[in-house]
């Protein structure tokens, strides 16, 4: 019984597959946030650009 135990045993013990996910969460949340950021930027760029559009159309 005790040679099916103890890989269970090591296996739980194991922790080298936590800090792998703990890394995934962390490169998600930062992959979220660079994310927003680029949304973010690409609406004010959008709107930037279709002002001087106007403004230059205007002129003409």
């Amino acid at each position: 019984m005790s040679t099916l135990i103890n890989p269970l045993l090591k296996l739980r013990d194991d922790e080298q597959g936590v800090t792998s996910i703990e890394y995934g969460l962390i490169a998600a949340v930062v992959s979220v946030g660079i994310i927003g950021a680029i949304t973010a930027f690409t609406t004010s760029l959008n709107n930037l650009w279709a002002m001087i559009t106007d403004t230059v159309l205007g002129a003409i």
